[in-house]
């Protein structure tokens, strides 16, 4: 279920039960801001469903490099090699976890859920957002956040028992322009991999948020996985979020 121009339509047939075409990819809202402070430590403005902290700002890497090293200690030797763009044609951005002179970490769109690595400073460009999403798989609910104040709360369709929305921390990875009614207007990928599906329709089992031709399911738990708003809402979303911005999954 990868979200990429050949195959993003596998990915998105998680989320749905229509036939897919592979969505198109498409330029994401610009940054907040254009220059990160050079400590990315989050800071923390309201909170989320249970109490969550939401937090006021997030600083976002972007890929500089034809091939960016990754390493599981700072400054260790490399583990992975990637080679921005994504697939999709989209940038290739982290969020960043903390940084330590010259090395940054920042979280992984890979499994399992919630890993991290270190690139080198030099090979990405710091910007910052202060926007950030929490989705409620309880009440079926996704809100924004700028700068730790909410600003407003969709109503969204979440996984089933079955096949549940992977909870924690993520973000998004790539915006794309779905050509099939059944997914809407725009689809974010996401940083998360579905808990129970490994593979699904020849894809990995990547989380999308998108929108739907089936209203209906919106604001209950109805999806393989995916998070599904109104057309109406994520159209709104896709014309504010960068890349990179963080989506708290509760």
């Amino acid at each position: 279920m990868a979200f990429t121009a050949i195959v993003a339509a596998v990915l998105l047939a998680g989320c749905s039960s229509t036939d897919e075409t592979a969505p198109t990819a498409t330029t994401p809202a610009a940054t907040t801001s254009p220059e990160a402070s050079p400590s990315p430590a989050p800071s923390t403005g309201g909170s989320g469903d249970a109490g969550t902290p939401v937090p006021a700002s997030t600083t976002i890497a972007t890929a500089d490099v034809a091939r960016i090293s990754v390493s599981s200690t700072p400054g260790g030797p490399t583990t992975t090699v990637l080679e921005p763009p994504r697939p999709s044609g989209t940038p290739l951005v982290f969020r960043v976890v903390e940084q330590r002179g010259d090395d940054i970490e920042v979280d992984l769109a890979q499994r399992p859920n919630g890993s991290t690595g270190w690139v080198r400073a030099s090979d990405v460009t710091l910007n910052s957002t202060s926007y950030a999403l929490v989705v409620s798989t309880s009440s079926n609910e996704l809100s924004l956040f700028d700068a730790g104040a909410l600003v407003d709360t969709y109503p969204a369709a979440t996984g089933t028992g079955g096949t549940p929305t992977p909870l924690g921390d993520f973000y998004l990875t790539e915006l794309l322009a779905p050509t099939n009614e059944g997914y809407g207007p725009y689809a974010y990928g996401l940083s998360a991999f579905s808990d129970v599906l490994n593979s699904f329709g020849g894809g990995p089992g990547q989380i999308g948020l998108h929108g739907t031709d089936d209203a209906a399911s919106v604001g209950r738990s109805a999806s393989h996985g995916c998070i599904r708003l109104l057309d109406a809402d994520i159209t709104t979303l896709a014309g504010m979020l960068p890349l990179g911005t963080p989506i708290l999954i509760r």
